[in-house]
């Protein structure tokens, strides 16, 4: 399990393809530095499980199912990407459960700068923004939001980026019409199971 709180900006070393996998090694000093084989990483939100590790890289097999349902597919040698280690149990809860398993991808629509922050606005799946509430959670490229807003006449949300998150995160530097990777809260997930068959 995460927070969704990102330790460290990652550098993607290289990306092997393996026919039906791709293996992928990253950069990342901080989260390596007691990771061991096994052990977990969310890699833009992804959990990936750790094959390897030389030094501050670690490699994780990508399959070719989380390749076609999250942007880990585009990732190219030098892009940079979020990382998060695993929760430690009894470790601070700074943001909110996060399994690392990405339900879909949404677009950026909009960027929207101010003195202090900015505003985003993030196109999702139709059938994902039924889980998306204002002043809920969210998680985006494996960072923790709250949502500040939704659409009515369109599946989209917006959420506001503070200083930190822009300097912390590779939402700093996406631009409009790049792919992110989106989790809801599995809490909302789980009461609409509960309710469904509480109706049957």
């Amino acid at each position: 399990m995460f927070t969704g709180i990102v330790e460290e900006l990652g550098t993607v070393e290289r990306l092997t393809d393996q026919g039906d996998a791709v293996r992928l090694t990253v950069r990342g000093p901080l989260v390596t530095s007691d990771i061991g084989h096994g052990e977990s990483i969310a890699v833009n939100g992804c959990c990936l499980t750790v094959v390897d590790r030389d030094g501050e890289t670690f490699t994780a097999d990508v399959m070719r199912e989380t390749l076609a349902r999250t942007s880990l597919a585009d990732l190219s040698a030098g892009d940079r990407v979020n990382l998060e280690r695993a929760m430690a149990a009894g470790a601070r809860f700074g943001g909110h459960i996060v399994q690392g398993h990405v339900d879909g991808t949404g677009r950026i629509a909009e960027r929207s700068p101010s003195e202090h922050w900015e505003i985003v606005r993030i196109e999702l799946p139709a059938d994902l923004a039924k889980y998306v509430v204002e002043k809920g959670s969210v998680t985006v490229d494996g960072t923790s939001l709250t949502v500040v807003g939704i659409r009515d006449d369109e599946p989209a949300f917006t959420v506001s980026l503070i200083p930190e998150t822009l300097r912390a995160t590779t939402l700093g530097t996406k631009r409009v019409g790049d792919t992110v990777n989106l989790e809801v809260d599995v809490l909302a997930k789980y009461v609409e199971r509960l309710l469904a068959h509480k109706e049957a």
